[in-house]
């Protein structure tokens, strides 16, 4: 079963849909003792990050997702968790989770993509650029798209970066190393692919579950 972090501050209604219709066992929850029996974790996340802080403060889910990690159990963040899993940023000026080394940035109008200044947030489709082999890419197309809506991006440390996209700039949309995994886009909104992702994490912590 996979726990998906109930904190206030997420997406978690549509993950589930998602997880549900591949008939992935999953849970929406706050309570430790569930988020720690899981084969694995999800902890999405949309709004501002000093408010999604606040809240991982107060309810103590900031202290089970370092426990998460600290027992190696799987992790994949996605959006705004991808983006406080790291040690800062921009956005409110918020010192954020530093379970990752790295930070998160904000794009700049003044930037241009295809000779148009971009337009902020980052809203639409996207392809990615593949920097390394991941677990979770397998059986993905190259040229698949992804969902993306952002107005900040991570900036996390280079040996962690997985994938890249440009808007404006080039950012990472996707980071991390096995067992521990952060993605920009929203999977559970990126039709096929995204689907696929979500399977491959899956499969990932049933097989860790058995070690």
């Amino acid at each position: 079963m996979l726990a998906i972090l109930d904190y206030k501050a997420g997406n978690q209604t549509s993950v589930l849909r998602a997880l549900r219709s591949l008939d992935i066992p999953a849970e929406i929850t706050s309570d430790p003792s569930v988020i720690l029996a899981a084969e694995g974790v999800i902890f999405p996340g949309v709004g501002a990050a000093g408010q999604a802080m606040n809240q991982l403060v107060s309810t103590g889910m900031d202290k089970v997702l370092r426990e998460v990690v600290a027992k190696g159990k799987p992790l994949l963040g996605i959006c705004l968790g991808c983006q406080i899993l790291l040690e800062r940023s921009e956005e409110n000026n918020a010192e954020t989770l530093g379970i990752v080394p790295g930070e998160c940035r904000r794009f700049q109008p003044e930037w241009r993509d295809g000779g148009e200044p971009i337009r902020i947030p980052h809203m639409g489709w996207n392809t990615l650029e593949v920097r390394r082999p991941s677990r979770l890419l397998e059986g993905v197309s190259p040229d698949a798209r992804f969902y993306f809506v952002h107005s900040y991006y991570t900036v996390p440390a280079p040996e962690l970066v997985i994938a890249t996209c440009r808007y404006g700039v080039e950012f990472t949309a996707m980071y991390g190393r096995p067992g521990l995994w952060a993605v920009q886009f929203h999977p559970e909104k990126s039709g096929r692919p995204g689907l696929a992702l979500l399977t491959n994490f899956y499969r990932y912590c049933q097989e860790a579950a058995r070690v």
